[in-house]
């Protein structure tokens, strides 16, 4: 399996690029997060891979991070989707992104990425829930320090689009008894912040 490569950029466009190691250039194909760090061809570049070995070909996919990389390979074990979806998903949300949407069942916002139908949505979100958590970057303590349920709404809400004072905001105004589920506080708070919207 080849986890890595690094090299000098000699070609990019969306989806594929080409990296030169020692005088090998591999082909590689990666979501658009990626090519939004790419340098300028000519420069020296560091990408993560995944191998994926089909009867017909070899396929190499390229990732700016390592979390960007475990999460294309959680989204291959989900059923009907394959490696072309995976990079749909990951061009259109960032792997953080993605993992909101998944948390607070954001079935519209998955739908908005090409190739992404209601349905597909729906098992995303089922699938995903568990899987993300397990993935360095995009679950509960993922950095090494445990948050608390309120923290992980507020990054989740954060990850949506509202500036940290709304979200922290929003989080503090949920009313529940015992320890609440992260889901039922992002759910609680994001009704909260659509009552507020003019």
């Amino acid at each position: 399996m080849i986890g890595q490569i690094s090299g000098t950029l000699v070609h990019k466009q969306p989806p594929q690029l080409m990296v030169d190691v020692g005088g090998v250039a591999y082909e590689l194909e990666a979501p658009m997060t990626a090519f939004y760090e790419l340098p300028d061809i000519g420069n020296r570049v560091s990408l993560f891979t995944h191998l994926a070995i089909r009867d017909d070909a070899h396929l190499l996919f390229g990732f700016a991070d390592r979390q960007q990389r475990d999460v294309f390979r959680v989204l291959l074990k989900i059923s009907g989707v394959g490696p072309r979806v995976a990079l749909a998903l990951l061009s259109g949300l960032t792997a953080d992104d993605l993992a909101a949407c998944v948390a607070v069942g954001d079935i519209a916002q998955l739908t908005r990425v090409p190739g992404i139908g209601r349905k597909t949505a729906e098992r995303l979100i089922i699938e995903l829930r568990d899987r993300l958590e397990t993935v360095s970057g995009t679950g509960p303590g993922a950095s090494g320090t445990t948050l608390t349920p309120q923290q992980d709404a507020a990054s989740a809400l954060m990850a949506l689009g509202y500036r940290e004072t709304e979200a922290n905001r929003a989080v503090r105004a949920v009313d529940v008894d015992g320890v609440p589920a992260v889901e039922t506080l992002i759910r609680e708070a994001l009704k909260g912040l659509s009552r507020e919207a003019p």
